[in-house]
């Protein structure tokens, strides 16, 4: 047996010491977490955007994004450089989901970016258009 040479009573006390020792760890850790994570980034702060379900994409197209608030927002649209092409919507938006639409149909083929502005965040997402 590897406890050779202690008591029953001595393997007791050290089994709860351990014990001990590992509950003071554990509450010491979740102590910081908690307190390292104030100030942290509240989702209803920002808005989501979805990718478009058709790859590529043709014709018109819904860009659909979610938010928590309402707030102003503009969709644009952007070339392969990122540089703006065109404003596609400038509006507040609704709290839940939002769908704006927009007629690709004037694009050449390629790759374009779409861009969603807040006051306090920007979002890109990458599609390639082919319209026949």
């Amino acid at each position: 047996m590897v406890l050779v040479g202690f008591s029953f009573v001595d393997v007791v006390f050290g089994v709860l010491y351990s014990s001990l020792g590992l509950l003071v760890v554990v509450i010491g850790y979740r102590y910081l977490l908690r307190r390292l994570s104030k100030g942290r980034i509240e989702k209803k702060d920002y808005c989501e955007l979805y990718n478009l379900e058709m790859d590529p994409v043709h014709g018109e197209l819904p860009f659909y994004f979610t938010s928590e608030l309402k707030r102003p927002v503009r969709l644009s649209l952007l070339d392969e450089k990122m540089e703006l092409l065109q404003e596609i919507a400038a509006f507040e938006c609704n709290v839940g989901g939002n769908i704006v639409r927009f007629n690709s149909a004037n694009l050449t083929n390629g790759v374009y970016y779409y861009s969603l502005e807040t006051d306090n965040q920007k979002v890109m997402k990458k599609m390639y258009v082919y319209n026949g």
